[in-house]
């Protein structure tokens, strides 16, 4: 019983895990024919064309806010918060939190982010 319990408490903290991270989201090839991939490529902010020099990558709820239409996403443990000129305004039709980043100085900054669902 007591085995059966740890299990399940181990199983439980490895799915915390899994959902709390960033997944990344990278087309090596894979979605070549996706319906999607034109509009992955048209997405931009203010900072230029979001797939042009960085990889999407997939944002879990415990990992960005909104407050007063400001957004913060942690990235590399890091909160960041997210240029005004980042946040693309189109509809997300992949509906998942995206964000792409690039550095300087060693530091995570937003090129672009969509928000999702939310759900």
């Amino acid at each position: 019983m007591l085995a059966i319990r740890a299990v399940k408490r181990l199983a439980a903290q490895i799915c915390l895990v899994l959902v709390s991270t960033a997944t990344f989201a990278r087309d090596d090839g894979r979605y070549a024919n996706s319906p999607l991939k034109p509009w992955f490529e048209s997405l931009q902010s203010e900072f230029g064309k979001c797939c042009e020099d960085s990889d999407a990558y997939v944002v879990s709820e415990p990992n960005w806010k909104s407050d007063h239409g400001q957004y913060r996403v942690r990235i590399d443990d890091e909160w960041v918060l997210v240029p005004d000129g980042a946040v693309i305004k189109q509809p997300n039709l992949a509906g998942r939190t995206m964000v792409w980043k690039h550095y300087i100085d060693g530091h995570p900054r937003v090129r672009c982010f969509i928000p999702g669902s939310m759900t």
